[in-house]
């Protein structure tokens, strides 16, 4: 496991689209589709990554309450499976069934969408606008594995409320933190990591 920040995506930028298939209805899922009225949120995530597991909760918790405020939650694990194979479709599938995500679980095999995303770590949070423009890219709270901070996702709902009422964001957006991407060999990218 090794620590990593997002990368922190321009703000402004629209999101790259994608089509990827949805590890529990077996749906082909495009982000025209499954976009929000009010907004879009985007987070690469995984099965097994530590950061993940232990804000799951919260980001179930948070999905609700903000698709009720017009924003889709879209989850995508883009992990090496043949390496990490706790991150096969197939659990991807077991775990968002047992824990009744509220979102679609998409799987990037070819790791495409995590290039054109240049997601960087597990969870990765972005926050698009009704025009898929990039309005918030950064932590979801100060809870990290082993620290005290309670789990709140707060600098994550300040950015979509803010988002749902118009008002401005704040553009100091400090980085998310994870474990890193695990990559295919050869799909390393090079140039964005920080």
């Amino acid at each position: 496991m090794a620590k990593t920040y997002s990368y922190m995506l321009p703000l402004g930028k629209e999101a790259p689209n994608f089509i990827l298939p949805d590890t529990v209805s077996g749906e082909v899922i495009s982000l025209s589709n499954i976009k929000g009225t009010k907004g879009t949120l985007i987070i690469f995530m995984c099965n097994h990554c530590p950061y993940v597991l232990h804000l799951l909760d919260k980001i179930i918790e948070i999905s609700i309450e903000i698709k009720e405020l017009g924003i889709n939650t879209v989850g995508i694990s883009s992990n090496d499976v043949v390496n990490y194979p706790e991150d096969h479709p197939k659990l991807m599938k077991k775990l968002a069934e047992d824990r009744d995500f509220s979102f679609p679980y998409l799987y990037d095999e070819t790791q495409s969408a995590a290039i054109s995303y240049e997601a960087a770590c597990t969870p990765d949070f972005y926050l698009f606008d009704s025009d898929l423009k990039l309005v918030y890219r950064g932590k979801f709270d100060d809870a990290r594995p082993k620290n005290e901070e309670p789990i709140t996702g707060k600098d994550l709902m300040i950015a979509a409320k803010n988002l749902i009422m118009g008002i401005p964001q704040n553009r100091d957006q400090t980085p998310s933190l994870g474990c890193n991407i695990k990559w295919k060999k050869g799909n390393e990218p090079s140039g964005f990591f920080s």
